[in-house]
């Protein structure tokens, strides 16, 4: 899941450039599109019936719920900061780690509330003075995606108790991309060609970060997975300086100290968890 952050994070820093100079919807369908063209060649060496789902209903259900969030998130994103865009989704995780535990019974160790919640009062400290302010109006409008994004992300829990990672991936571009068309057509116009390589490179980019979600959600509690995202508000307020000019704000620094303790205090805890007894025959050396 940290690697994902990374991924997304150099992902999103590319879709907010293209998406200023072209129809935040013709974007999502071509960076979906892209995504399924760079999947082509694995799809063709093993062939297609290796990538058919065994639940083609949640498959589309999955892809009309992250359309509409994706949506949301592409009209916003040109008009907000990296770093704010990041920190806004944040909000993701606490709709991600109450769904866990209503729908698939996932046990919601009290560790993981405290850092949810300390994680979100960060957010919190980071959007609040813009969420008072008359000019928060993208800011509502990101903030709409994140329930949305937590139901993909529950319905690709499900999934991966049937289908691969890699399988999930490719329709995940496909339906998304099938949905996408529609909005797209009003406003379509046609890449350059550095577009389009801009365009494959995101392909390349957001599939490798899905892989790596879906895997992450396959061995792992959806709950557990969820406080490392918090990370990505260093990697993308950094990206947001080095491309844009982001200055960040002090709420923003101050957030993400808070965000990123919260994130290191459950890492910690959930290591020392997962580490294994040692039994008086290991200590002993035998066998």
């Amino acid at each position: 899941m940290v690697a994902a952050g990374v991924v997304f994070s150099i992902l999103n820093t590319a879709l907010r450039v293209i998406s200023l100079e072209m129809n935040p919807l013709v974007v999502q369908f071509l960076r979906y599109f892209c995504g399924l063209i760079v999947m082509l060649p694995f799809i063709m060496r093993v062939g297609l019936r290796a990538y058919s789902p065994k639940g083609l209903v949640g498959q589309l259900w999955r892809g009309a719920i992250h359309t509409a969030g994706m949506v949301l998130w592409y009209l916003a994103l040109p008009h907000l900061t990296l770093a704010d865009t990041t920190a806004i989704g944040f909000t993701g995780p606490i709709f991600v780690m109450i769904g866990a535990v209503l729908v698939f019974k996932e046990p919601m160790m009290w560790e993981r509330w405290v850092s949810a919640l300390i994680g979100f009062a960060g957010v919190i400290i980071v959007v609040g003075p813009k969420m008072s302010a008359s000019g928060g109006f993208y800011d509502m409008i990101m903030l709409g995606s994140a329930p949305l994004f937590a139901i993909s992300a529950l319905i690709t829990k499900a999934l991966t108790k049937r289908d691969r990672p890699e399988v999930i991936v490719v329709w995940q571009c496909i339906t998304i991309g099938l949905f996408s068309l529609p909005l797209a057509i009003p406003f379509w116009q046609w890449p350059t060609f550095n577009q389009w390589l801009f365009f494959l490179a995101s392909g390349v980019l957001g599939s490798a970060g899905h892989y790596c979600v879906t895997q992450a959600l396959r061995v792992a509690d959806a709950t557990a997975s969820q406080s490392v995202k918090f990370l990505e508000l260093i990697w993308m307020t950094a990206l947001g300086f080095l491309v844009f000019a982001d200055i960040p704000t002090s709420s923003t620094l101050i957030g993400g100290s808070v965000i990123v303790g919260a994130t290191t205090w459950i890492a910690r805890r959930e290591a020392r968890g997962r580490k294994p007894a040692v039994s008086p025959a290991a200590g002993r050396g035998d066998g």
